[in-house]
């Protein structure tokens, strides 16, 4: 069970879910596109049953009190403010990071950036920077898996993506995402991840720097967004104690398809 608050950060307002012990150790998790918290709903009693305290967000452009028009309000070194200034508005010094897609990404920096803030990172689906751009470099594989992020930066995405009551969205994607992007302001407020931080030919604008904190890497051989290489390829890039845990027969949307094999390696992570 979680209990929903509402966070203000600078002049933005997230909604947050806090749920478990109120004495466990804290788990911040990120989401991604285009599902928000509510995708790690599955993974959450496991978490609180492990004894570890869970804080989920809506992040920018998801929560409704979070949706700034400009583009350049998604800048990666806003989302990452945004993670440090919940935590620092609940009162959180220390915690077990995980992030899902985005999420992913945004963890990276996290944990690059903000070390002592966090006793490990478990990143899910998304590779570190530097590996996702080692595979878009290297070969075919990672460059058209990622293809579909020119469709997303270009103008008029919205409207590609919700015609015909949101078929493109639902084909790729959990329903419930793709009815929640169809809520005024959400969609764009997704998509400006993308125009904020990827150039035309889909060479990520990401900084790459290393991971010093225990890290986990989950990654899907179903995943068809991203590949074998940048999951394989982040350990290169984490100074810390690593881990790679590969789930068989699973697609992209790890933490609604499997649960309980997410959870299952973050309760390692956590030591818990």
């Amino acid at each position: 069970m979680t209990t929903p608050r509402r966070v203000a950060v600078g002049d933005l307002v997230f909604d947050v879910a806090i749920g478990g012990p109120a004495d466990g150790a804290p788990v911040l998790l990120l989401h991604g596109f285009p599902h928000n918290s509510a995708s790690f709903d599955g993974v959450l009693g496991p978490l609180h049953d492990a004894g570890l305290r869970t804080i989920t967000v809506d992040q920018r452009g998801y929560s409704p009190g979070a949706r700034p028009a400009d583009v350049d309000a998604y800048l990666l070194d806003n989302l990452v403010g945004d993670a440090i200034g919940i935590l620092d508005a609940l009162g959180i010094d220390r915690c077990l990071l995980v992030g899902h897609d985005w999420g992913g990404i945004v963890g990276w920096q996290l944990a690059a950036r903000h070390p002592e803030r966090f006793t490990g990172y478990v990143a899910v689906s998304t590779g570190h920077p530097g590996a996702l751009a080692g595979a878009l470099s290297a070969g075919d594989d990672q460059r058209e898996k990622s293809s579909y992020i020119k469709m997303f930066i270009a103008d008029g995405a919205e409207e590609k993506l919700l015609a015909r009551n949101a078929v493109l969205l639902r084909r790729t994607c959990p329903k419930e995402a793709a009815a929640q992007m169809q809520e005024p302001g959400a969609l764009t407020g997704g998509l400006n991840w993308y125009r904020a931080n990827f150039t035309g030919d889909i060479a990520a604008k990401i900084p790459s720097g290393r991971v010093a904190i225990p890290t986990t890497m989950v990654w899907s051989d179903g995943d068809t967004a991203l590949g074998r290489e940048q999951a394989e390829g982040s350990g290169a890039f984490v100074d810390g104690d690593y881990r790679f845990v590969e789930l068989t027969g699973v697609d992209h949307w790890v933490p609604e398809n499997a649960p309980e094999q997410l959870a299952a390696a973050i309760i390692e992570r956590a030591g818990a």
